[in-house]
């Protein structure tokens, strides 16, 4: 029974730091594009392969 008084703190800490990690993901627009990616792999911007 006296596990449980380090988990659920430990969990709590745990939840606000995966919380304030996401919100600083949002805030430094990391979420902003979320296509560009994606859709640069279809694009080759290298020149010939060979000489």
């Amino acid at each position: 029974m006296s596990v449980l008084a380090y988990l659920i703190p430990l969990s709590i800490v745990l939840g606000i730091v995966g919380l304030a990690a996401f919100l600083w993901c949002l805030k430094n627009g990391q979420y902003e594009d979320l296509d560009g990616a994606a859709e640069r792999v279809l694009f080759d911007e290298d020149g010939p392969a060979g000489p």
